[in-house]
Order: structure tokens, then sequence, then C-alpha cells
């Protein structure tokens, strides 16, 4: 098999076990949780794309892995990852959190269409051995981002219930462990 017809099927098959495991164990957790809280999670995930910027060190990446792949690559995750952090840091301040939030979902998805568009477009499966160590990106982590994007995305469009928090979520602080877990919901 040549490396080009690998890396196609590592780019395809990323995504099944993610969507498996987002179905079974994420998305179920992540629909009980509060608007903000199920977003916060999301942010905290993608604000560790800052280390998109990898794609420009050489010596982690071959010296012929094309510039207009890994320039916009890296940037494009940078911000992704700085906006992300700043929707962290805004949490408190729903004026500011809630732009944000749709800010670095608009900026991640695109980064992320126009990546792959880029690798189409250059052939970036015929030099996948450039990728180096930064392979792992797009087979492993890529799809998960884009997963949570839609999720993102799916639950900010989503009408807003008017459940009220279980009891104790409030004096809990309010983070992943103090939310109802799936089988309490029925």
């Amino acid at each position: 098999m040549s490396p080009a017809t690998i890396f196609n099927i590592h780019l395809v098959l990323g995504y099944v076990p993610w969507l498996l495991c987002f179905g079974a164990y994420i998305w179920p957790r992540l629909k009980l949780m509060d608007r903000v809280e199920a977003q916060r999670a999301i942010a905290t995930l993608h604000s560790f794309r800052f280390f998109g910027l990898v794609f420009l060190l050489p010596g982690v990446v071959g010296p012929n892995l094309p510039a207009g792949f890994a320039v916009f690559a890296a940037y494009g995750d940078f911000a992704t990852g700085l906006l992300a952090m700043l929707a962290l840091l805004a949490v408190r301040r729903p004026s500011i959190f809630w732009p944000l939030v749709v800010a670095f979902n608009l900026v991640g998805v695109v980064d992320l269409f126009v990546d792959y568009y880029h690798g189409t477009v250059l052939d970036l499966p015929a030099l996948a051995g450039q990728l180096g160590a930064t392979y792992v990106i797009p087979i492993v982590y890529v799809p998960l981002l884009m997963i949570t994007h839609a999720a993102a995305l799916y639950l900010l469009a989503r009408p807003q219930s008017n459940a009220a928090p279980a009891a104790g979520d409030k004096e809990a602080g309010g983070g992943l462990s103090s939310r109802r877990s799936p089988s309490s919901a029925r």
C-alpha cells in the first residue's frame, strides 16, 4: 500500500473511533450540562490548539512540507486556541463569553476545512511523511476537534431549555462532577 493510501485511510478512519466514543460517552453528558458548562468543556479541549504551531518547527516536520499547508494550519490552530482560552477566561462575563465561543468555533471550523482543502490541493497524502511527528494531529486530534465543533455549534443553535439545574449543582461549583449522569436523567 502506498503512503498516500495509508494516509487517506487514516484520515477517514480517524473519525470512526471518535464518533463511537463521542456518541457513547461525551454527547450524552454534554446534552445534560447547562449551556455554559458544555461550551466550557469544549473550549477547554480547543484551548490546546496552540500546539498547531508545531507545523512550523523544522526537525519536527520535514523540510518539504508545503508552506501553503503548514502556515495556515499552524496559525489557524493558534488563533482558535487563543480564542478558546479567552472564552474560558471570560466565562463569568456572558456578553464576552458567548461571542468568543462563537468566534473560536467559527475560526476553528474554517481552519479545519481550509486545512483539508490545502491538503487536497497540495497533495498532502503523497507527502504524508513530511508531517513527521505531526502526523498524529490530522489522524487522531482533528477528527475530535471537528466533531466537538459540530457539537458546540449545534448546542449554540439549539433552543434553550427552561429546566432548572439539578439540586446541588450550584453548591458543587457546576463542574463536570456535579452534573447528572445520563442514567439519572431517565
